[in-house]
């Protein structure tokens, strides 16, 4: 996992409609990035929703918020649709933005061990240095926490 002033790495994905969307596109904003198992799952669908519930916040912020997983673009697309999701959600199929930042790793799920996408969240400054970390985040509360951080009460 990379830590705190660590320069965020760079990637070019392609967002729920298609279009190649990279994370130099967003130079001189904060981002949010927040990394996620699969859409469609209780946990995931919360902390998605969460994020569009708190979407106006990250707005009036000038915040960017973007997710990443590998499911499809269709999948995205649906998913996205299915739940009104403002946001940009990226693909990663080939896991080239979830290893680069160090959040597919070994799970336990009921003894059973596996590899998968740790639900993670990074803030990443304007000039593209990570400046926090998010690590096993809950899905209820993980945007409303962001907006706190970014207000200065954490």
């Amino acid at each position: 996992m990379l830590e705190v002033g660590t320069k965020a790495p760079d990637f070019t994905l392609k967002n729920q409609e298609g279009q190649e969307v990279s994370l130099s596109q967003f130079a001189g904003k904060r981002v949010v990035l927040y990394f996620y198992p699969r859409d469609n799952t209780p946990g995931c669908t919360r902390q998605a929703c969460g994020f569009a519930q708190n979407y106006e916040g990250f707005n009036q912020r000038d915040v960017v918020v973007i997710g990443v997983s590998k499911d499809s673009v269709a999948s995205h697309l649906k998913f996205a649709q299915k739940y009104e999701l403002p946001f940009v959600l990226l693909s990663d199929p080939d896991l080239e933005a979830i290893q680069a930042y160090g959040v597919w790793q070994e799970k336990k799920l009921y003894g059973k061990v596996s590899m998968g996408v740790v639900r993670t969240t990074y803030v990443i400054d304007p000039q593209g240095v990570i400046e926090k970390v998010m690590p096993k985040v809950k899905p209820d509360t993980n945007a409303a926490e962001i907006l706190a951080y970014l207000d200065g009460e954490v």
